[in-house]
């Protein structure tokens, strides 16, 4: 079962103080453990695909993290930046005050402009932040992610309070279907909740304690 749970689980570090050293160390445990990705800030992307480029761990960064409010603009020259470095997962914040102000316009356009930006190139997951957000707020950033032909939608970003919660996950997979990846991020630190997000429909765990997870241990996640 191990071998099966590493698939869902981007290895992720993304905490200001990371060092060079940390993310070889990072890179080099996704691929002994043989995780889905790892997921790194921008700046440590070309360090990630140096040492992952011949195996099946994919290279993960963010996009307008962890706040999500710059423009749709910056966002999708952002997520080009990372593509042409080896990135080929993204996972973009949503603008989330747009969507509380109800600029459902604003927020569309947003997530379609990295879709558009990485189509072809990198999977799309859409972080709509549950923590921050009302359920009818989680349901329409849902709903506007499939809209934007999104590959994913995620809960979290780690940085703003709370993390995944089964609810959120179930509600998720209701909203966006069977066919649009769910991504469960925060707070996922054991094999038993790693699975119990799985059974209520994510197809991802972002997870920094995956190697705790996979070794049925308790870890610390950030993320």
């Amino acid at each position: 079962m191990s071998k099966e749970l590493a698939k869902f689980i981007d290895h992720t570090l993304l905490k200001p103080d990371t060092t060079e050293e940390q993310i070889v160390t990072l890179a080099n445990e996704a691929k002994e453990y043989k995780f889905a990705s790892v997921c790194v800030n921008p700046t440590w992307i070309k360090t990630s695909y140096q040492i992952l480029k011949d195996t099946d761990v994919k290279v993960c960064t963010v996009i307008g993290f962890p706040l999500g409010s710059s423009t749709p603009e910056v966002k999708a020259y952002e997520t080009k930046d990372a593509i042409e470095k080896g990135a080929t997962e993204v996972d973009m914040v949503i603008n989330v005050g747009a969507l509380k102000s109800g600029d459902y316009e604003l927020v569309l356009r947003d997530i379609k402009a990295v879709v558009d930006a990485a189509k072809g190139k990198a999977l799309t997951k859409v972080i709509i932040e549950t923590s921050l957000l009302t359920e009818e707020e989680k349901v329409k950033a849902c709903e506007l992610s499939v809209e934007a032909g999104a590959d994913f939608v995620k809960t979290s970003t780690g940085f703003s309070g709370g993390g995944a919660t089964i609810e959120d996950i179930a509600l998720m997979r209701k909203t966006v279907g069977p066919d649009i990846g769910v991504k469960a991020s925060g707070g996922v630190r054991d094999r038993q909740s790693s699975l119990a997000m799985i059974e209520a429909g994510a197809t991802r765990i972002g997870a920094s304690a995956g190697i705790a997870i996979v070794k049925g241990e308790e870890g610390t996640s950030d993320y």
